[in-house]
């Protein structure tokens, strides 16, 4: 499934397109179906629940999705989907939604608060598939999100109804006769380009699709053996494994049975390395790549170089699904597909030993993005995480079930850091992070390098109660245990904490204090940066610009060094403003619309809304101050995501108060009220295209350009920091723990 993208900016000036869903396009031919079709389709104008029920294989999935992209036009916030099989914990049921619909939260609200005030404004269709595993969760957020947003639909499709009240159940059938040859007949053409079966051809695949019931998923499979086989031949093993393949519960359903006998057909058609390769993937929670597969699914009986050919058959065969991402080549297996092949992973005894091996790799995944992170590869890791989130957490769950192995859950979810805060995830950051830490474990390098990171997802979710509890935990267990890391990442965070609590001289002094251990331990990365990006921020505040510019240009020539970009955007935030601060309007816009689109390109929300708030004061001090108006309530809809506005901090917030009193004496407050109406309704990839748009129609360089001072060079004549003094924020030496910011995995 795609994931929801921030809009570009359109040509001419006009306005981009709001977001308008998820609905993923069609990659093959949608068959049959018309009179279900519309036979539904109106049921939604009767009923806020709709659900699509039926046996395993029927086409549910495929169904809904299509029936979702006729009805879409009647939904003018789109229709969003939400694929809910790879989530197994319920307390992950309101993130999955919640990054469905494409939001992302920095505070320390409840997800299920989040979701039910987001759809309440919106008139929306929301598809939510593969939901069994949760029905009884699920149920209970569907009731409540329908109760508390008035204009919300909810299309579901599963095995089962959810039982809410309301509820229309549309019972798929298996597909007509008719339907079920075409479909069978279209698939097959795609490893067999001549099929056009004709006379007695064409009776033995009529009996064929008969006799797998029109189930879809049956169908396909049996269509891709056309690649080996006659349709003769496949009719005729098919007989003999209907025979074989009959050891169903006798109190489950017929088509239950059919459909394991058409998957425990296929089963026994491949080669022993295929089934034992089926096996294996079943381990996967949502998509995986090639290297994955051949590090956790290689060895005993399957080679890892012999793992490639192997997928390839089960490619052909359509055990396995392809798929691009924005990381390129990855493949999936068909949920039931995967849990027949979990069945027999788990009568070969060998199920514990696979899920270990997932485990190791996920762990040895996030330990290579979190150095990636500081890295010119900053964006891929991003993008990697995303696509494995998943995996990660089914890596998580594995090591939280044996006590011995809690503490790589520990480190696994600390060592996500970046992704938690650098991505926009800090809410579910937070679950993961308060789980691990519940259970008893040694004070070791990984527990102690969670408490560090939740107390850093506390301090920006502005929760000082919880961070200072974390915070303090890890520097007294990090002093007692000579764990001079977690200390120096304590003593920072704690810093941090101080700044948006509006103490500039005791964050200064705690901050010096963490740049001095960090250089003792010669650590050097994205965090060490932004202590003294943060560092910076409390010495403007305190009034000396001159020095707080000299602290972030030298960050920013590091980050330029490294090809670090999320840490370099916040020390733009910074110079931007101490620019503004000295008058100096056109370099503090060119700064803070580099700032601006960078951390929108990672989805940082704090980053993206604190540069928009800079940039409203910037516009009201060049004259627009209609502009800044739209963009001051652009702000006021981003902050509810982030956390207390400003960080509820008086240092923050005068920039705003300033531009709002400069905007409301230049407009008066009717004129100034309309403007921010008009910015609370912007989304923030439109708020964000028109604050860029706006430096470009003023005749400001483009936000990426790379001019002199504002990207790099020396500073600009009469800048402050042109004769700045460093002072303690020298660059830190070469990291000997390999630049990551936390323990070794040991």
């Amino acid at each position: 499934m795609r994931h929801p993208q921030p809009p570009s900016p359109t040509p001419d000036g006009a306005e981009p397109a709001a977001l308008r869903g998820n609905l993923p396009a069609e990659l093959s031919t949608f068959v049959g179906r018309d009179a279900e079709l519309a036979e539904l389709a109106p049921l939604l104008g009767e009923s806020r629940l709709v659900t699509v029920a039926g046996v395993a294989g029927v086409g549910k999935s495929r169904f809904a999705l299509r029936l979702a992209a006729l009805v879409e036009k009647r939904y003018c916030d789109g229709v969003w989907v939400a694929e809910l099989s790879s989530v197994h914990d319920p307390g992950l049921l309101e993130h999955a939604l919640a990054g469905a619909l494409g939001l992302t939260d920095h505070t320390s609200r409840l997800p299920r608060t989040v979701l039910i005030e987001h759809c309440a404004r919106l008139r929306l269709l929301l598809v939510i598939d593969g939901f069994e595993h949760l029905a009884g969760p699920c149920a209970e957020l569907v009731r409540e999100l329908l109760r508390r947003a008035p204009h919300l639909q909810v299309l579901a499709a599963g095995r089962r109804p959810l039982r809410v009240d309301g509820e229309l159940t549309f019972p798929l059938a298996p597909m007509t006769d008719d339907d079920a040859l075409e479909l069978f007949t279209r698939r097959a053409r795609a490893v067999r380009p001549g099929f056009r079966p004709a006379g007695g051809e064409l009776e033995a695949t009529r009996d064929l699709c008969r006799r797998l019931d029109g189930i879809p998923l049956a169908l396909e499979l049996a269509a891709g053996r056309l690649r080996a086989l006659s349709v003769e031949q496949v009719l005729h093993r098919l007989d003999d494994r209907f025979r074989l393949l009959t050891g169903g519960s006798p109190s489950a359903l017929p088509r239950h049975r059919t459909l394991r006998t058409a998957i425990g057909w296929s089963h026994e058609l491949c080669a022993p390395g295929q089934r034992l390769l089926w096996a294996r993937l079943s381990v996967f929670a949502g998509p995986f790549d090639l290297e994955a597969v051949e590090y956790v699914c290689g060895g005993r009986g399957l080679p890892a170089d012999a793992v490639l050919d192997v997928l390839d058959e089960l490619l052909a065969q359509s055990v396995v699904l392809r798929e691009e991402s924005a990381t390129g080549c990855r493949y999936r297996l068909l949920d039931t597909v995967r849990e027949y092949g979990a069945e027999w992973l788990r009568a070969a005894g060998d199920a514990e030993r696979l899920r270990r091996r997932h485990r190791d790799w996920y762990l040895g995944l996030a330990t290579w993005c979190e150095l990636d992170w500081f890295s010119p590869r900053q964006a891929e890791a991003a993008a990697r995480i995303e696509d494995e989130l998943p995996n990660l957490r089914r890596a998580m769950e594995c090591s939280m079930e044996s006590p011995e192995e809690v503490h790589l859950a520990q480190y696994l979810a600390g060592t996500l850091w970046f992704y938690w805060v650098g991505c926009g995830r800090l809410s579910e950051g937070r679950h993961w992070l308060e789980h691990v830490l519940e259970e008893e474990s040694p004070y070791d390098h990984a527990r102690l390098k969670a408490l560090w990171v939740l107390g850093y997802v506390a301090v920006l979710q502005g929760d000082p109660a919880g961070a200072v509890s974390a915070l303090q935990e890890c520097r007294e267990e990090g002093e007692r245990s000579g764990d001079a890391t977690a200390v120096a990442y304590a003593v920072h965070r704690t810093g941090c904490l101080s700044i948006v609590t509006d103490d500039p001289v005791r964050a200064e002094e705690l901050l010096r204090e963490a740049v001095g251990r960090y250089r003792e331990i010669g650590e050097l990365n994205s965090n060490v940066l932004m202590a003294q990006v943060e560092l910076g921020m409390a010495v403007a505040f305190r009034g000396d610009l001159e020095s707080a510019a000299a602290i972030c240009d030298e960050v920013r020539e590091v980050c330029e060094d490294h090809g670090e970009r999320w840490t370099l955007a916040y020390a733009l935030y910074v110079l931007g403003y101490t620019s503004l601060r000295s008058g100096l309007h056109g370099r503090a816009r060119r700064l803070l619309e580099r700032s601006l689109s960078i951390a929108h390109t990672f989805d940082d929300l704090l980053g993206t809304v604190l540069s928009l708030e800079l940039l409203a004061l910037v516009t009201t001090a060049e004259g627009d101050a209609a502009e800044a108006a739209v963009m001051q309530g652009a702000a006021d809809r981003i902050w509810p995501s982030v956390g207390l506005p400003l960080f509820g901090s008086a240092h923050y917030g005068r920039p705003r108060a300033e531009c709002e009193e400069r905007a409301r004496a230049q407009l008066g407050d009717a004129r100034y009220e309309t403007g921010r109406r008009s910015g609370r309704r912007l989304d923030t990839g439109t708020a964000v295209a028109r604050a860029l748009r706006a430096g470009a129609r003023d005749g400001v360089a483009p936000a990426d350009g790379r001019t002199g001072a504002e990207d790099g060079g020396a500073p600009s004549e009469g800048a402050p920091g042109a004769a700045g003094k460093a002072g303690e924020t020298r660059r830190p030496a070469a990291s000997r723990t390999t630049g990551r910011g936390g323990p070794e995995l040991g």
